[in-house]
């Protein structure tokens, strides 16, 4: 029984700064975009909870 090509798994989307970008679809491209927005809020939010912690630390500290 020959395989579909929906049952294969797919390669995980990764991205590397700088790679070569011409080989890839309009689609692919797409997703990188989604993907790599998708990543920039996730370190905003770190950020946020990061400067949260140390401001909480600096207030308790100075009293």
């Amino acid at each position: 029984m020959a395989m579909e090509d929906d049952d294969r798994p797919r390669k995980k989307i990764s991205h590397e700064i700088g790679q070569d970008l011409s080989l890839l679809s309009v689609e692919e491209l797409t997703d990188r975009m989604t993907m790599l927005s998708a990543e920039v809020e996730r370190l905003r939010e770190a950020i946020t909870k990061k400067r949260a912690s140390k401001d909480a630390a600096n207030s308790f500290f100075k009293s």
